[in-house]
């Protein structure tokens, strides 16, 4: 009795499975291996109000077309959740030093402007530039004002003090030495597929000085503390002095 009830167990070498799927065809059409017809429809039903993108993922799903997400899901999809506090603000800032860091790259710009830019990029308020609030319009004419102000500088046109003690000829001269980024042909293709122009360009610019001023941004650089005392030593340069004593 107790042998004929263990031999009926099955085991390892018994077959777990129909014998008819060995008989059973391996299909390998175009598109066997896609989402069937049935799911497609029914992700479409319950994902009509979900994301566009198709590589895009959500969290959460209901559990039938006419049900609807928990109020938990909903906050976490619609970032009112509290895990996802500022990431809309955060991903703002990244896409501004990711847009401002490939323009300079562009134009070629070098790396103390480059930072200059992408310093005064990360923490500019866009909303006082109205309609024309672009990242790559107010990038455009951020890397415009603080090309020509170093260019300014370097010829001294900055100085209005001094510019109104030189003599007409000499003003003259340093006109006409100076030569504006907008001048540049890669500048003004940028400028032209961006929508802008030389008119739009210097309004923009008009705005982007008061806020400079009110968000107190002028000296703003790129990972450069403008706080930082300058006479003592700095953390990076303590770093290699220790690699090398390694």
């Amino acid at each position: 009795m107790t042998e004929g009830w263990t031999d009926s167990l099955p085991t390892w070498q018994s077959s777990t499975h129909d014998d008819r799927d060995a008989d059973r065809p391996l299909s390998q059409r175009p598109g066997d291996g896609a989402v069937g017809r049935a799911d497609l429809q029914r992700d479409r039903t319950v994902r009509q109000w979900g994301p566009v993108t198709p590589s895009a993922t959500q969290i959460g799903r209901a559990e039938s077309p006419d049900a609807d997400l928990s109020e938990s899901v909903r906050r976490m999809h619609e970032e009112r959740h509290s895990a996802m506090a500022g990431h809309s603000a955060r991903m703002h800032r990244l896409d501004k030093l990711r847009i401002s860091h490939a323009l300079c790259n562009d134009l070629s710009l070098t790396p103390w402007q480059r930072d200059r830019v992408v310093g005064i990029m990360s923490d500019l308020d866009l909303t006082a530039f109205g309609s024309q609030r672009a990242i790559p319009k107010v990038a455009l004419v951020v890397i415009r004002h603080v090309v020509d102000r170093e260019r300014e500088h370097y010829l001294g046109l900055h100085d209005e003090e001094w510019i109104g003690q030189l003599p007409p000829e000499r003003l003259g001269d340093l006109y006409d030495q100076f030569r504006s980024i907008t001048d540049e042909p890669e500048f003004s293709d940028l400028v032209e597929k961006h929508g802008l122009d030389v008119t739009s360009l210097n309004r923009l610019r008009r705005t982007l000085k008061e806020q400079l001023a009110d968000q107190q941004l002028e000296e703003a650089v790129y990972g450069r503390n403008p706080h930082r005392d300058p006479n003592l030593p700095s953390l990076d340069a303590r770093r290699v002095d220790e690699a090398h004593e390694e």
